[in-house]
């Protein structure tokens, strides 16, 4: 899949958007006869304070906006907190990435919290980049997921893993909603780097590895990343309730830490003494269905 061009990405998001809109959730009275899904351009360059040629060539592509501008068109499309956050990354207005962003970067990164990772011994933690790539793992992941060294580099991804790990998906049977949340999570955060190359070799890779959820990776939605619990059952045993949670390393805003927090004793307890068994049966059995993804 190619990403397209950060212009005409804005242009889609924000008609996506004025499309899901109704004149009553504006305040304005609708017409009998409309043939425009949603909001008409005029309705959205009126209430934005903008000419509707203007706005016409903003959803083409074709015209930059102010910061100022585009807020006044988010206001219009009545976005939330993520989606004006990823209408200005899209346009250009986002936290410059570090400078030194490359490998001894990432490698600082892990050595400083992967400390942090290993002092959860009953809580599935890892350590994700901006492009959700897993730079570290706790034994508690390894555990209860299967450890990330079975997958190929390139797909070492969360996303990644929700969508095509089936030993992950299996310990996982709730795994879809939380799989589009984390989607529209790091929708949300890539649009400052939608031609990026890593960006553009995970949309790439998803679809040709998961092409069931292809309706996905052309979705325009975006969300946080929010708190919930999920249910996991580990083979053998009785399942286990997880909250995920999930935070940003001072080192580097843009890197995030994931954590599945035992809901109750009993869960990390049965976590515990899946950490303490033979590795050979977190980690190997879905190595054979990893590698023939990877393939495909």
């Amino acid at each position: 899949m190619s990403t397209p061009a950060t212009g005409q990405e804005l242009g889609a998001f924000l008609r996506a958007h004025r499309e899901l809109l109704q004149p009553a959730d504006v305040g304005l009275t609708a017409t009998a006869r409309r043939r425009t899904p949603g909001l008409r351009r005029e309705e959205v360059a009126s209430l934005s304070g903008v000419g509707l040629a203007w706005y016409t060539w903003l959803e083409q592509g074709r015209v930059t906006a102010s910061r100022q501008v585009l807020e006044a068109v988010a206001r219009a499309l009545r976005l939330d907190q993520a989606g004006l956050r990823h209408a200005m990354r899209l346009a250009g207005y986002h936290e410059p990435v570090p400078a030194d962003a490359d490998r001894s970067a990432a490698g600082r990164l892990t050595a400083s919290v992967r400390p942090v990772l290993d002092s959860w011994p009953a809580s599935p933690a890892a350590l994700l980049d901006r492009h959700f790539d897993l730079l570290a793992w706790n034994a508690a992941w390894t555990a209860l997921w299967g450890s990330p060294e079975h997958v190929p580099a390139d797909r070492r991804n969360l996303m990644w893993l929700l969508a095509v790990d089936h030993r992950l998906r299996g310990v996982l049977p709730d795994w879809e909603p939380l799989a589009m949340n984390v989607f529209q999570h790091f929708r949300a955060q890539a649009g400052p780097a939608i031609a990026d190359p890593r960006t553009d070799e995970l949309y790439r890779r998803l679809e040709a590895d998961a092409p069931e959820l292809r309706h996905w990776w052309g979705c325009h939605s975006v969300a946080e990343l929010t708190a919930r619990t999920v249910r996991a059952t580990p083979p053998g045993l009785d399942p286990v309730r997880l909250t995920l949670s999930s935070f940003h390393p001072v080192d580097d805003p843009s890197a995030l830490v994931v954590l599945f927090t035992p809901a109750t004793p009993e869960d990390a307890a049965r976590v515990t003494g899946l950490t303490a068994g033979p590795r050979t049966e977190a980690t190997g059995g879905g190595s054979e269905l990893l590698a023939a993804g990877a393939r495909r």
